[in-house]
């Protein structure tokens, strides 16, 4: 499978949704890099070890997952015989509680999970390698008694340092010393005791003046004899320092020779991490795990887009194995390519091992490829049109495709002449079903109903539309052909029968008979519609001509910038002064019609129904004016783009 095909069914977005629920910066990375299988057991196996972690989270407690960042860190210091701090040994302990919580944990889920409470076995006891680190260390720091010399040290320095302070506290009070302090009081600076004596004074304290006052008029001095006792106690620094080297030194050996149960302890930290991630996010949607079955039969029941949320119109779809495609009619905006894109993402997360959204007795076959064709596709760098961009995809789509094969084609064929664009699509839905690829297309030609209808192994399904609220109700209906609502909506809409009757004509080559509305019927504004002036005036053959020239050209006509040769596409015009403007390579020009020469009209380039704005507005615009046709908006409006 591509990533085209991720890319354009929104896969990554998923991915990155479950991600979202994972503990464990390793987790996350692991969750993002999924790729379907093609193995029946793996697919099994992993939507069994969710099924057994959605019944741990329904149960009561919490799962001790920890984070394996800051592991993975300092055992990967120690192995490069670098010490580990004492603030790291106490990330350390955290993860050995963590994995001995789990381990107990597991083994009271052992009747809800047989599967995945197996995984927490493989983690060694390291409930001596936790201990000796409780031992040592103590909130962040190497605990006093972590060896008989650092207590012994460190009482030492706590004894110094009580008869320093004492004898500079001595100092302070002498009678000898006060006519020459600033204040009577011991002042430290960078570790060492001082007293603020006058500036003038210096000669009559001996010591090493440590510091001035900014105004220079105080030093701080540090007394000779308290000097004496500042080196020892600095000896005895030096010496717990070294004490507490050697001890962090030993218990790094103790971590270093427990690297294998540490490496598989992370790791199955890791594995649980990723199957609880998936578990939360099948809890999110209400996913369920799928039957996968080997009869090539596609059977979701109330299935909906995992993106949609609760807007999702839930879609229910049967192709047996004698159904090889299903050709989908239905109005625009109806739900046609929303459904093509749930059956494409169900297939591609349930060959990942995620739940998907759907109802029970849900079966899905397995496929080496889902193959696309979906959405705009134009190329306005290039000056392509869209169906040059989406046939070149078909193409690269019919070289992939196999029997092993599930491919998704949406409008197929348009863009271009509606005759030549028919045919295309049914030689390519030909091509397709002799390759043995199960498809599903949608399509806006009538003659694609009864094409589907006689061809063996093809089936019609329709989206479905209320006539009475003028809405989609975006469900499908299997075996079902959906019918043109243009005239039925016209006809609701106020437009006279008579004009109905008239384009029915001219569409069908036969006559048909529209009912028209009492009510409205009284209504002058309805007559009004067919009403023939009578006091028209003739046009003179110069006004003609004059229009004529003007109006050479038609929106969406190829046409040549003679003083260039570039090919540009009309999209408005012409003014008064007859300038047209037309796009060249994405950008909008102001050339008059003396310089531009046809080259390719519209209607040999596109259908009459073609929505233009795909070549000449921005993707936002034609966002936000999709979102407006489907339903009022609060804040929400639409600017026009030249």
């Amino acid at each position: 499978m591509n990533a085209e095909t991720f890319q354009t069914l929104d896969f990554h977005e998923i991915l990155q949704k479950v991600s979202d629920y994972a503990w464990t910066d390793k987790g996350k990375e692991t969750i993002l890099a999924f790729k379907p299988s093609f193995d029946k057991r793996l697919i099994t196996h992993r939507h069994q070890e969710i099924d057994e972690a959605k019944a741990i989270l329904a149960s009561p407690g919490n799962v001790p997952i920890h984070t394996l960042s800051d592991v993975t860190h300092l055992l990967q210091q120690a192995k490069k015989g670098m010490l580990i701090r004492a603030d790291q040994f106490s990330q350390l302990a955290s993860f050995l509680d963590h994995c001995t919580k789990l381990k107990r944990y597991m083994k009271g889920k052992e009747f809800l999970a047989p599967t995945i409470s197996l995984y927490a076995w493989s983690i060694t006891d390291l409930s001596t390698l936790e201990e000796e680190i409780q031992r040592v260390i103590r909130y962040g720091q190497v605990d006093d008694y972590a060896s008989k010399s650092l207590a012994k040290i460190r009482k030492q320095i706590m004894a110094k340092s009580t008869k320093l302070k004492e004898k500079v506290d001595q100092m302070t009070k002498s009678s000898k010393l006060k006519p020459y302090m600033q204040e009577k009081m011991v002042i430290e600076k960078d570790g060492r005791y001082t007293l603020p004596i006058k500036k003038e004074s210096r000669n009559k304290i001996k010591g090493t003046v440590v510091e001035q006052s900014s105004s220079g008029a105080t030093l701080f001095i540090e007394p000779e004899e308290i000097t004496v006792h500042m080196e020892e106690l600095h000896m005895l620094k030096i010496s717990e320092e070294q004490e507490i080297e050697q001890i962090l030194y030993n218990l790094t050996n103790k971590v270093v020779d427990c690297e294998q149960e540490l490496s598989i302890a992370m790791e199955t930290m890791h594995k649980y991490d990723v199957i609880f991630a998936k578990a939360k996010y099948s809890q999110h949607i209400n996913g369920k795990s799928v039957a996968l079955n080997g009869e090539h039969i596609i059977d979701l029941q109330e299935a909906r887009h995992p993106l949609l949320g609760e807007q999702a119109v839930p879609l229910t779809i049967m192709m047996n194995s004698e159904i090889q495609s299903l050709v989908i009619t239905g109005p625009n905006t109806g739900g046609k390519t929303v459904a093509l894109k749930t059956v494409g993402l169900l297939v591609v997360m349930a060959q990942t091992g995620l739940h998907i959204p759907v109802g029970k007795e849900s079966t899905l076959p397995l496929y080496q490829h889902v193959l696309v064709d979906i959405g705009d596709g134009q190329n306005i760098k290039e000056n392509l049109s869209t169906f040059s961009s989406r046939l070149v995809n078909i193409i690269e789509v019919l070289r992939q495709a196999n029997d092993q094969s599930l491919v998704l084609l949406d409008e197929l064929g348009s863009g271009t002449d509606p005759g030549e664009g028919m045919g295309l699509a049914t030689a390519i839905l030909d091509a397709l079903a002799d390759k043995g690829a199960r498809i599903l297309a949608t399509t806006h030609y009538s003659e694609m109903k009864d094409y589907a209808v006689n061809k063996r192994g093809f089936l019609n399904a329709a989206m479905e539309f209320d006539i009475d609220t003028l809405k989609p109700t975006y469900r499908l209906i299997m075996d079902a052909t959906g019918e043109s609502q243009a005239f039925d909506i016209a006809l609701k809409l106020g437009l006279h029968p008579k004009i109905i009757e008239r384009a029915y004509a001219i569409t069908y080559k036969q006559e048909k008979e529209f009912p028209m509305d009492d009510s409205l019927l009284r209504k002058l504004d309805y007559t009004q519609q067919v009403a023939v002036n009578r006091y028209r005036r003739k046009v003179t053959h110069s006004e003609v001509e004059a229009a004529r020239t003007l109006a050479e050209f038609q929106m969406g006509d190829n046409v040549t910038v003679q003083s260039t040769g570039e090919t540009a596409i009309v999209y408005k015009g012409p003014d008064q002064r007859g300038n047209y403007i037309v796009q060249i390579k994405g950008e909008k020009h102001t050339i008059n019609h003396k310089r531009l020469k046809l080259h390719i009209p519209a209607k040999e380039l596109y259908p009459d129904d073609y929505d233009f704005d795909t070549i000449f507005k921005s993707k936002e615009y034609r966002r936000i004016k999709h979102q407006m046709a489907r339903k009022h908006v609060e804040g929400l409006s639409l600017e026009e783009e030249e």
